[in-house]
């Protein structure tokens, strides 16, 4: 699995013949972000069937970014709102919280009247996941952070540079292209009491393989025994099955067992909101008190980072969860979205059938969300985009948001040419 590295040299600082510093020549490129590298690589290649597979964003059967149409009429609906009025950002940063919580959690749940979350609007996913791997740090000092293995490559970067030790948990195993429950069962036991572990409630990245209510449940009691902390990275409500409640499923099952959660939030997906940056950090506790204190404290690391998100995205996306005709018609614009994904996997399937390969394909439909973690090697990954002009990264990691029914075909092709011979 891919990660990014930081690349130091040995520090120094002289002086040229005219006496200015040169405190930067210690500075040492940075290596470069796989997507990042997929998407310049596509950029740069002529070829008018070129297709890009590495995109993390929803893209329309045309190809192209969708802007919803809820996302439209909430626009509309708060323009000439005064933005700058620092007492209105507050207060739609707080319905943004709670809204979130709602989302989560479900309406009707005692925890928004209960007041026992402790919540601020962050930078995305990404930044929900820095405040909590800074939380973790400040607060458990002597802790570490179980990432599935893979995860999406990001949540090393993000605790590593919080200074939070990375451990890793099986999660996928590549010989059966699915999941490796037992090794999984068998590191949350062997886990030290009171770890923390980071889930994927839904739609699981890069693999796209969720695990059932059952397993879910028996993850929920073991961590009970264990006194784990779950802390859930939600980055696609809605996209796995198109059904917003049912992908928050696994999350109301630990709620119903009774743990303190900790759950990021991020829409760049599911709204389309990508240079909103706009997303919730929540942590449930155990009481109103606790809850106020925890806040305080997520405030106040926010505050040395980055203040507060802009204010925009923070009033856009809390007028469409606190709407309830926008907030219905994202429900079906995301299940549009999902069935959309869900058409490309059974038509990519039945096209590589159809050209004779001797392979099982079966894994393309079992998997949900936006990626088919398809099980290429890197070799191959490089053929299809030397040969073919099909992107994406070396993993093999494929977003289904990319594929169309003009394009289906010809991948269905360019995949059986280079694992033909498997």
């Amino acid at each position: 699995m891919w990660r990014l590295q930081l690349i130091r040299k040995p520090w120094r600082c002289f002086s040229t013949s005219a006496g200015v510093p040169r405190w930067f020549d210690s500075v040492g490129p940075a290596a470069k972000d796989p997507i990042q590298a997929v998407t310049e690589a596509f950029n740069s290649d002529p070829f008018p069937q070129k297709i890009n597979l590495g995109l993390g964003a929803y893209r329309d059967e045309q190809g192209k970014p969708l802007v919803l149409q809820c996302v439209q009429q909430a626009e509309e609906k708060i323009r000439g709102c005064n933005l700058l009025d620092s007492v209105s950002a507050s207060v739609a940063s707080s319905a943004l919280v709670e809204e979130c919580i709602k989302l989560v959690y479900g309406r009707n749940v005692n925890v928004v009247k209960e007041k026992r979350f402790a919540g601020v609007p962050a930078l995305s996913g990404t930044g929900a996941c820095r405040l909590f791997a800074e939380f973790q740090r400040n607060f458990f000092p002597e802790s570490a952070i179980y990432l599935p293995d893979p995860t999406w490559t990001n949540h090393h970067n993000i605790w590593a540079n919080a200074h939070v030790p990375v451990r890793t948990f099986h999660y996928y195993h590549p010989h059966l292209r699915g999941l490796d429950f037992a090794a999984l069962i068998d590191d949350v036991k062997n886990a030290p009491d009171g770890s923390f572990f980071l889930l994927h409630p839904c739609a699981h990245n890069p693999t796209g393989i969720d695990l059932t209510e059952d397993q879910w449940s028996e993850i929920s009691n073991l961590f009970k025994m264990k006194n784990h902390f779950p802390f859930f990275d939600m980055a696609y409500q809605g996209l796995a099955t198109g059904d917003v409640d049912k992908d928050a499923s696994s999350i109301r099952i630990f709620l119903e067992d009774g743990h303190l959660i900790g759950c990021a939030q991020s829409f760049t997906k599911t709204m389309g909101l990508f240079g909103h940056r706009t997303g919730c950090l929540s942590l449930l506790c155990a009481d109103r008190d606790q809850a106020v204190q925890v806040k305080s404290q997520l405030q106040q690391i926010a505050g040395a980072m980055y203040g507060s998100p802009p204010v925009h995205g923070i009033v856009l996306l809390s007028t469409i969860l606190g709407d309830q005709a926008l907030k219905s018609m994202w429900f079906k614009e995301v299940k549009a979205m999902a069935s959309r994904i869900q058409s490309m996997r059974a038509k990519l399937r039945e096209r590589l059938e159809l050209t004779g390969s001797s392979l099982n394909w079966e894994h393309i439909t079992k998997q949900v969300g936006m990626f088919w973690f398809s099980g290429l090697t890197p070799e191959q990954v490089d053929r299809l985009a030397k040969e073919f002009h099909v992107y994406m990264t070396p993993d093999g990691r494929m977003s289904m948001a990319g594929v169309t029914t003009s394009n289906v075909r010809y991948l269905a092709n360019a995949v059986h040419e280079v694992t033909k011979c498997s």
